[in-house]
């Protein structure tokens, strides 16, 4: 009788243990979520899309992968604070506040563009974003892991100044296409609406948005008769896995 008392005595702490099991794999699992950052910003002031855009994307991002609210700026007809110095001061706060091992620095930049970059446009001031610039903007950070997603005509342009494992680019263009749907009144771009509307909302990867988003826009190009725009996607092989949206 003593000695089926200790084997129960000993069964005991290790039944406990299997229970918690579960417990502890949930907060680890909690422990490794990677979360993003997003600073999203509306550069084109004379069209109204680019301020919708612009809000609308950096909340589907927080929604679907989680992560403090937004830093969210944009230029309107009569002026606007979303400038390239505001830009770098945004990102500079922003990183700041990260945990460089585990979240994603998630930038989302909106206007028309052109083989030189993005034009920055609030009321009579303009001013171009250069690749070399937001470039420098973006290591000046020394942020690990970033995406990056741009949706302008000739967005291609920033791809070889921004993309490597550690950084995501996603462009709603080729460096030598337009993208279409600029338009005051629009809610989206074909782009915008295509990836962040659309295909984040049903995807949990942004990988898989990517595809499904490309295809959407060339089927909307073609409807239209529009020249292709070619939408990309590059680097991003360390940052890619990260980011796992929460179930659509």
């Amino acid at each position: 009788m003593a000695k089926h008392w200790l084997r129960r005595l000993h069964a005991a702490p290790i039944a406990l243990a299997m229970a918690l099991l579960p417990l502890a794999a949930g907060v680890n699992a909690a422990e490794d979520v990677h979360k993003p950052a997003v600073v999203s910003f509306g550069l084109f002031g004379d069209q109204r899309v680019f301020q919708r855009e612009a809000t609308g994307a950096a909340q589907i991002v927080v929604d679907r992968f989680g992560g403090d609210p937004p830093v969210v700026k944009f230029n309107t007809k009569k002026g606007g604070d979303a400038t390239t110095a505001s830009l770098a001061a945004a990102l500079q706060a922003t990183a700041k506040k990260m945990d460089d091992a585990n979240d994603v620095l998630f930038l989302i930049l909106t206007s028309h563009g052109s083989p030189d970059g993005l034009a920055v446009v609030a009321d009579r001031r303009q001013a171009m974003l250069a690749p070399a610039r937001l470039a420098d903007m973006l290591n000046a950070t020394h942020v690990r892991y970033r995406a990056v997603v741009i949706s302008a005509c000739y967005s291609g342009v920033f791809i070889p100044r921004l993309a490597n494992p550690d950084s995501l680019v996603i462009t709603a263009a080729d460096a030598d296409h337009s993208s279409f749907g600029c338009e005051d009144r629009a809610k989206w771009t074909y782009f915008g609406d295509a990836f962040f509307n659309v295909a984040l909302r049903r995807t949990s990867r942004l990988k898989d948005a990517f595809v499904l988003a490309r295809s959407l826009v060339a089927q909307r190009e073609a409807r239209n008769g529009f020249a292709p725009s070619h939408p990309q996607m590059a680097g991003g092989e360390n940052v890619e896995p990260l980011l796992v949206a929460r179930s659509p």
